[in-house]
């Protein structure tokens, strides 16, 4: 039987869903949402966390049983009937066999769209001889801010769009005073934005440089300084990384991020 689950909920603080609370960082975040549709088993063995109009995550216990498992994904897609669901997300062990299992009952098809790796940073190795500063984004750089968005979603999704249609997201992104550039000559040439905090953990996103700028280190500068930030506040610093960029891998794991598990996101058509 699916229950609610509260953000505030002690499954979220317990075994066994802290064994893999990293890789699902996310789900922290979609509970506390309003209008989410959040649900757990009594046993806490399952988690599921969703928002309208976006990818849900889906959490499975690796102790169960492959006939448990598959009893509970049916209940959950049951739970779900007449409701739009964009896309899954979870381990691909989990994200699959759901994905299969809703498009068969919906009369769908999906696609995997992409497959991430989660990282964690347990101590941060703060690169050498990186000319410049960590600041933080004010509004005097939001317009930067947009334009530097534009360039990430085209970077990391390869879609195209101008920086005028970021700005919304990029003064919300201002104005919670969690974005920082790199800085040289006073002239901001990477970004690296801290998403989310939960009780353990800090997810840093948007990390950017544009394209004549890159190799010089600036994106592992500012990354390696808000895990500063995170360490001093005693969150372990992690984010997701697109399989599909091993240069950006690299960077993370060359300032100390390892590999905590990989995430398949799957969307259905």
């Amino acid at each position: 039987m699916l229950e609610k689950l509260h953000a505030d909920d002690h499954v979220l603080n317990q075994f066994p869903f802290m064994r893999d609370e990293l890789q699902y960082n996310l789900i922290h975040l979609i509970t506390a949402l309003e209008g989410a549709t959040s649900l757990k088993t009594s046993d806490g063995r399952l988690l599921f966390a969703g928002s309208p109009g976006h990818n849900a995550w889906l959490w499975l216990s690796e102790d169960l049983t492959e006939e448990r498992r598959d009893i509970l994904m049916q209940e959950l897609i049951a739970y779900y009937e007449g409701t739009d669901l964009p896309g899954i997300c979870g381990a691909p062990s989990t994200a699959e066999p759901f994905a299969k299992m809703y498009a068969e009952a919906n009369q769908l098809q999906y696609r995997a769209y992409m497959l991430m790796t989660a990282y964690s940073c347990p101590k941060v190795i703060k690169p050498m001889k990186v000319k410049g500063k960590m600041i933080q984004a004010t509004r005097q750089h939001v317009e930067l801010v947009a334009e530097f968005l534009a360039g990430f979603s085209e970077d990391a999704y390869g879609a195209s769009v101008i920086p005028a249609s970021q700005m919304p997201a990029a003064e919300g992104m201002v104005m919670r005073g969690n974005l920082y550039f790199w800085s040289v000559d006073e002239l901001p040439v990477a970004m690296a934005n801290i998403a989310h905090r939960s009780p353990r953990h800090g997810r840093i996103n948007a990390v950017y440089t544009p394209s004549v700028l890159r190799r010089n280190g600036y994106a592992s500068a500012v990354v390696a300084g808000i895990c500063e930030i995170l360490e001093e506040e005693n969150r372990e610093p992690m984010l997701y990384a697109d399989n599909k960029n091993p240069a950006a891998n690299k960077v993370y794991q060359n300032i100390g991020f390892v590999q905590s598990g990989p995430i398949a996101e799957i969307r259905f058509m």
